[in-house]
């Protein structure tokens, strides 16, 4: 599992470890991996051009102190100082000692030719406690750091994104790798600046942070909780899942439904619809009415609204009326009552993309775009059901306070196809109806859909039918 916090809970760990070890020791377990991360970068460190763009916090600090065990190794060290005053004077000392140099941002051109030149930008601009967008004068910094060719490493996350919310509200570093301390910080898993931050890598400075506030699934915690029918088991007790998805002018919506309820190893698929001779053609072994719901016959949880159009509200609400969980995806969320949500007694798993979200929200699917960790959060709150926000971060957020938001890492860009969504919905909801609950039935789907998405496409475009097919090969990728 990895798990990443908020600003609070970092720095009160900071604290807490501060009074542990003698002064200053925090600041150089975290120059020392910086250092470390830098010179695997870097390969061969003597005679290497590092910048370091240094801000006036800690983060600065940490840039200098790591720009002065690179410098005494060898490599050709400037500190480029936005505000010389206020720069780490231990580090900055540090760093001159050890051969290295210092100009200001603004000084006579000198900063920008130094960036021009350089094979490796550390960047100590601002620290996890930064909001909005970089100043002018670090922007203008930055921006010539992209017309480089230099690798760029950030300081514990990059300087421009926000750290608790990965949110981006301005210019901001673009690295090519982020070394961050003690902790993963919650915005550094989620888009958009997950985006911005590269590949990312954990240094122990010796945190004390208790429970994360977001985490993020591995294959390890996946397996752990993927149903494994034993030798008692039967259709039933592996799992029966209802569909009420399709339409006569959305049919495949069905088809792919369907398709990933049984390679998501559901024991029997319930198809309710008007697609019931496509599903049929397709699946055989799929049981096929046309409703009404209530005389599908027995379930484990329901799966309803995609490519029902826009007139699905009364099978919705037929749905939401039984006792057993529900997954609620596309046409389904099309004025959604969050009260009959609310009043459910069993699991509801309500699965929006960042559109459907704003609708849900009442607001404009940029801010969605742009607020991603606080969406879920809020649809979550606001309609008591757990939430699946799809999109280039997948989001499961649980309705409970203190319930960790799980961010799926797994996905990929091509999974951007139409019926791709179908085809999770299906997968998560024959997990409900295997007996996980709707945090884990979508957390688990969203992985499984993530890793089927990557073997499908493997750099090339894949269709939904591809991404169901190789549902399979994920679980035993995951299990193997």
């Amino acid at each position: 599992m990895r798990s990443a916090y908020g600003v609070e809970r970092v720095r009160a760990a900071e604290a807490e470890a501060m009074g542990r070890v003698p002064e200053g020791a925090l600041m150089q377990r975290a120059a020392a991996g910086l250092a470390a991360a830098c010179a695997d970068v870097m390969g061969r460190v003597y005679g290497a051009r590092v910048v370091l763009l240094v801000g006036s916090g800690d983060n600065g600090g940490d840039a200098l102190y790591a720009g002065a065990r690179l410098a005494r190794r060898g490599a050709g060290v400037c500190a480029v100082l936005l505000d010389e005053k206020r720069a780490h004077a231990g580090g900055l000392a540090a760093l001159r000692r050890a051969g290295g140099r210092a100009v200001r941002a603004g000084e006579a051109g000198e900063a920008d030719e130094v960036i021009r030149r350089a094979g490796l930008v550390v960047d100590g601009i601002t620290g996890i406690g930064g909001k909005g967008g970089l100043r002018a004068d670090a922007a203008a910094l930055v921006a010539l750091v992209g017309e480089s060719r230099a690798f760029v490493v950030a300081v514990d996350l990059p300087s421009g994104v926000e750290a608790d919310s990965g949110e981006v509200r301005g210019d901001a570093v673009r690295a090519d790798a982020t070394v961050t301390f003690g902790a993963y910080k919650a915005g550094l898993l989620i888009d958009p600046a997950r985006e911005y931050a590269g590949a990312v890598r954990l240094v122990d400075i010796g945190l004390e942070t208790g429970p994360a506030e977001v985490e993020a699934l591995q294959h390890a915690d996946v397996r752990a909780l993927l149903p494994v029918p034993g030798v008692e088991s039967d259709k039933y007790r592996r799992g029966v899942v209802g569909i009420v998805a399709g339409s006569e002018k959305y049919p495949g919506a069905a088809v792919l439904a369907v398709a990933g309820a049984l390679r998501g190893g559901a024991g029997a698929v319930r198809y309710v619809g008007s697609g019931g001779d496509a599903v049929i053609a397709r699946f055989p072994e799929a049981l096929v009415s046309e409703g009404p719901v209530a005389d599908a016959g027995r379930v484990q949880a329901w799966v309803v609204g995609p490519g029902l159009g826009e007139d699905a509200g009364d099978v919705v609400a037929e749905v939401l009326g039984s006792d057993v969980p529900v997954l609620v995806d596309a046409d389904g969320l099309r004025g959604l009552d969050a009260d009959v949500v609310r009043a459910r007694s069993a699991g509801t798993l309500l699965t929006p993309h960042a559109g459907e979200a704003a609708r849900l929200l009442g607001v404009e699917r940029e801010v969605v775009e742009g607020a991603r960790l606080e969406s879920v959060r809020e649809l979550a709150r606001r309609y008591g059901a757990t939430v699946l926000l799809k999109g280039s971060t997948t989001l499961v957020a649980s309705p409970e306070e203190g319930v960790p938001v799980r961010v799926n890492p797994t996905g990929t860009g091509w999974l951007a196809t139409a019926g791709s969504g179908d085809v999770l919905s299906g997968v998560a909801g024959a997990l409900l109806a295997a007996g996980l609950d709707a945090r884990d039935a979508g957390s688990v789907g969203a992985y499984l859909h993530g890793l089927a998405g990557r073997r499908a496409a493997q750099g090339a475009p894949a269709s939904a039918g591809e991404v169901a097919a190789g549902i399979a090969g994920a679980w035993r990728d995951v299990c193997g």
